[in-house]
């Protein structure tokens, strides 16, 4: 047993009986009980003569460390939405911000460019500094943790009259003073996302230049790779290059390989990261679905076996319908869709189900959503991801197990992000847990209709705090904002 010390009179505030313990170290599950006072997991094993105010008995369920959503663009909606039911209802406590370069702050604009827009709508950007959405966070918590990434898009747009060329000498100045700011107030690293246009114009020397602060910081550099597709190697050793020349920690973002004729490469991607990482320190987030959700570009229609329209402004209309049938019944060619449509944003079904599965399994891979909240027909990863995961690769194809799956939706996504006493069901560490049942979890959400709870997940604690309980998010806000641990 494990159990930090408590007066012998002491009452834990919530107590697992006869849990099945996945802890998130990627050990056998065994029967334990669990205790929870102050927030944090006080003692672990045969707790028979522990008492507690609220018991609950866990015979049949699996307990968990609540999961963490490792790729989200959550940063507006945590405001809107602190309730976050669409995370929470998926055993999610934790979610990582600020990904593919875009994060609502340090910007104020009435009009973000796309991809900025897809964070929703253009009054969220109106923190000047990105310490100023922090402290709006702490003055309003959510149900979630949540680990912020800066974005250097959003350095861009704030810092660049032009964004379609490379940064002048003064601008990246600027933009370094932004990511210097951003690291004191807390900020875990930097994200790029040099396949959208704000970005696109951007060089390695660029990048390297104005995420310098992240090597004193040992921040994170997270990474929407320049090309998903036919230049994918390259793109990859670029990112390599980038994190070595800064000395960090490298987050391959939604880890992909793009179009049909690419499909079956990640046997071949997978083993360059898996060298490189014996070189330098990386990981790689992925979701379980073959599709992927952005704005809508004419590249990754042609690239997709199918493209589905989730919103236009250009032709409100549209939602919810395919490119090419469109393209039939308003007699469009391809340039004149996208003409008419813009701004709107697409889903394209572009994956390989065979690399999906490949890449999910990989023993540095965690788990992200990459859902679009604000999406009136989001993606169905928004709602469905981790139930996904744990009853189609683990109950039904049984590509890992649960302890790997857990592994991966916990304990190893906060080794990758220095969250040193979360991700575990262990003394000491703080009570972010999730209850399920391992034969019933499932998701529901579809592309056709993709705002459904999943079901299976009977609890979610946060901080100690419950957040969700069967089918209803609880409304308790416990969640913090976790800072980044500069290093030694």
């Amino acid at each position: 047993m494990s159990a930090l010390p408590m007066e012998a009179a002491s009452i834990a505030d919530l107590l697992f009986r006869r849990a099945t313990l996945v802890d998130g170290t990627g050990a056998p599950r065994r029967i334990a009980d669990v205790a929870v006072a102050g927030g944090r997991v006080v003692a672990v094993g045969d707790l028979a003569g522990m008492r507690a105010r609220d018991v609950i008995d866990a015979t049949g369920r699996v307990l968990a460390p609540g999961f963490i959503d490792s790729h989200t663009h959550d940063d507006g909606y945590l405001l809107v939405h602190p309730e976050m039911e669409p995370k929470v209802s998926q055993g999610i406590t934790t979610v990582v911000t600020g990904n593919c370069g875009i994060s609502v702050a340090p910007l104020v604009s009435g009009d973000p460019p796309q991809p900025l827009d897809l964070m929703g709508p253009a009054e969220l950007f109106r923190f000047a500094e990105f310490a100023d959405w922090l402290d709006a966070m702490r003055a309003k918590p959510a149900n979630v943790n949540v680990v912020p990434l800066l974005g250097h898009s959003t350095l861009r747009v704030k810092v660049m009259p032009d964004v379609s060329r490379e940064a002048n000498a003064d601008e990246v100045a600027a933009m370094r003073v932004e990511v210097e700011k951003a690291m004191q107030a807390g900020a875990f690293g930097v994200s790029t996302g040099t396949f959208y246009p704000p970005a696109a114009a951007a060089t390695e020397r660029e990048i390297i230049q104005v995420c310098e602060p992240l090597r004193a910081f040992g921040g994170i550099y997270s990474t929407h790779l320049r090309d998903e597709t036919d230049d994918i190697v390259p793109s990859i050793e670029e990112a390599l290059r980038i994190g070595g020349a800064l000395d960090c920690r490298i987050v391959f973002s939604h880890h992909k390989v793009a179009g049909k004729r690419n499909h079956g490469r990640s046997v071949e991607t997978l083993a360059i990261l898996e060298k490189a990482s014996r070189l330098q320190p990386l990981c790689l987030d992925c979701h379980p679905y073959p599709a992927t959700s952005t704005m809508l570009r004419l590249d990754r229609v042609r690239q997709a076996t199918r493209t589905m329209i989730t919103w236009s402004k250009g032709y409100p209309e549209a939602g919810g319908r395919d490119f090419q049938e469109l393209m039939q019944t308003l007699g469009l060619d391809e340039h004149g869709l996208l003409e008419r449509l813009k701004p709107a944003a697409a889903i394209y079904f572009i994956m390989d189900e065979a690399d999906v599965e490949r890449i999910a399994s990989f023993p540095l891979t965690i788990f992200g959503s990459d859902g679009l909240p604000f999406d009136p027909r989001p993606h169905p990863r928004q709602w469905g991801t981790f139930p996904r995961i744990l009853a189609r690769m683990v109950r039904e194809s049984g590509l890992m197990t649960l302890e790997q799956a857990v592994h991966k939706m916990s304990g190893l996504a906060a080794e990758q992000y220095g969250l040193t006493d979360r991700g575990l069901v262990r003394a000491g560490q703080f009570a972010d847990l999730v209850l399920f049942d391992a034969q019933r979890v499932q998701d529901h959400a579809t592309f056709e209709d993709p705002i459904r709870l999943s079901e299976g997940i009977h609890g979610v604690w946060v901080n100690g705090q419950r957040v969700w309980e069967d089918t209803h998010v609880i409304p308790a806000f416990p969640g913090q904002v976790l800072t980044h641990r500069p290093r030694p």
